[in-house]
């Protein structure tokens, strides 16, 4: 798909790897609205962009819709989804004293990735059945945003990597049920990225971090995130898979 004219909505775009991509889109000509937390810095990256922030609770599932039909009707339209929410929490199936995993931390961490990922899809997806398809029949596309620790979570990350794995696994089946509206849905599971929580590490921290990783050796950096995410868009031969952007790393059990 051609980015200039077009609009992306770009939730948690407030920072990282999200801006990154909003930034890029909009360098290209296209429009953008950024959905994040009303404390965040999202109405200051969107009026740097020439955009919209839209204030949002990616956990509000009802008030997402609001949320998302809003930006769509202040940027005139929806051609581009990109959700990086989410986050997790260091727990043990069984922790060192014996006692279980609080399933509410669990179900919390589910809540925050896969549930809500589920919910702004298909809310996207709604907005984007309606759009005239182009000459090649694409009417959208959307990416999610996994972890290389779906694929090898360490020690303490149970629920973290059962809600990415899950982000990973309706990939395929989410392009398959969208694929007769011509909407396609992928993932991007990056590695450690300088961003979040992780921002801010001191770099021999980092580099201990990254050992694992075949080259190069370091964090990842949002832009990198954002180069795959805009090459996803424009080419439409990338639908149904999970994308690894991690510097050849496998996580290690700790």
């Amino acid at each position: 798909m051609e980015i200039a004219g077009n609009c992306g909505v770009f939730v948690g775009g407030a920072s990282g790897m999200c801006r990154a991509t909003a930034m890029r889109f909009a360098e290209k000509g296209g429009k953008v609205a950024i959905l994040d937390l009303e404390q965040s810095d999202g109405a200051k990256v969107a009026e740097s962009l020439g955009g919209v922030f839209q204030p949002c609770n990616v956990m509000d599932y009802e008030g997402m819709e609001a949320s998302i039909e809003s930006a769509v009707n202040a940027i005139g339209g929806i051609h581009f989804m990109v959700n990086t929410a989410g986050g997790g929490v260091a727990q043990r199936t069984i922790k060192k004293d014996g006692s279980r995993h609080a399933l509410e931390d669990f179900r919390r961490i589910i809540d925050l990735n896969l549930i809500a990922s589920f919910n702004i899809n298909s809310i996207a997806a709604q907005h984007m059945a309606s759009n005239e398809p182009n000459e090649n029949g694409e009417r959208g596309v959307m990416i999610n945003t996994a972890s290389i620790a779906a694929f090898e979570g360490q020690i303490g990350q149970v629920a973290y990597t059962a809600a990415k794995g899950g982000i990973a696994a309706m990939t395929l089946t989410m392009a398959r049920d969208l694929g007769t509206h011509g909407i396609r849905c992928m993932t991007i599971a990056p590695s450690l990225f300088d961003t979040g929580l992780t921002a801010g590490i001191p770099d021999e921290g980092a580099l201990q971090l990254t050992k694992d990783a075949a080259f190069p050796k370091r964090m990842g950096r949002p832009d990198e995130f954002a180069v795959m995410a805009i090459a996803i868009f424009e080419s439409a031969m990338m639908n149904g898979s999970t994308l690894r952007v991690d510097g050849g790393q496998r996580f290690a059990p700790r």
